[in-house]
């Protein structure tokens, strides 16, 4: 079963999305699995005020705060797996697509993402951990938590019966970016809106054709 460990300091934020989304499904149907570890529960003294600082002040100076490698070093050693693929989502990462989803549903049994807040995680992590650092987009995020609901969301539809029939796919199929559904007529302030006629033909080859045509 393919089984995603997250590393989060704020797992209630993903959790909402997995409860109503096709993973939390693929979870109820035992497709896939999602565990978290939060890198506070492996803090061991609190501060003076009762807290369990997961953070500090960068070396060299800097206005944010750096996620430190202990706490999160300590949560993976609870990860039970064998040679899992270990990520750090990082906007200087390598840019995640559908392919490489494809790639980790067929090539791994257990994946760990690390999502980092502030202004990153030690860099010591990375590389006792040999991490790979992975971007979703050319934009920076408030934390990596999004950014671990998108990989996990592109990775598991790629396990067969998590999207109920495989066929629905799209990237296994002749699809477009245009799509319609009834009613055949849609009339919106005095105009007539139709679906296009070929796709009401029956004629599958003509429809097909349609498609690749829109998205050229």
């Amino acid at each position: 079963m393919l089984t995603f460990h997250v590393v989060t300091l704020f797992p209630e934020s993903l959790e909402s999305y997995i409860s109503s989304s096709i993973l939390g499904r693929a979870i109820k149907n035992k497709k896939v699995r999602i565990k978290f570890y939060n890198p506070r529960d492996y803090v061991g003294v609190k501060n003076a005020s009762g807290y369990k600082p997961v953070d500090a002040r960068a070396y060299g100076g800097g206005p944010g705060m750096v996620l430190q490698a202990e706490p999160i070093l300590r949560a993976i050693k609870k990860i039970k797996a064998d040679k899992p693929k270990i990520i750090i989502f990082s906007p200087a990462g390598r840019q995640f697509n559908n392919q490489e989803g494809i790639k980790m549903a067929k090539k791994y049994n257990d994946i760990v993402l690390i999502c980092g807040r502030y202004e990153g995680v030690d860099a010591r992590v990375k590389k006792i951990l040999k991490a790979e650092e992975i971007s979703v987009g050319p934009y920076i995020l408030t934390g990596g938590e999004l950014a671990a609901l998108i990989l996990m969301d592109t990775t598991a539809r790629q396990v067969e019966g998590v999207l109920g029939k495989f066929a629905s796919l799209e990237e296994g199929r002749i699809s477009s970016s245009e799509v319609y559904t009834r009613p055949e007529v849609l009339r919106h302030r005095g105009k007539n809106y139709r679906v296009p006629s070929v796709l009401l033909s029956g004629n599958h080859k003509e429809i097909d054709r349609w498609r690749i045509k829109k998205d050229i």
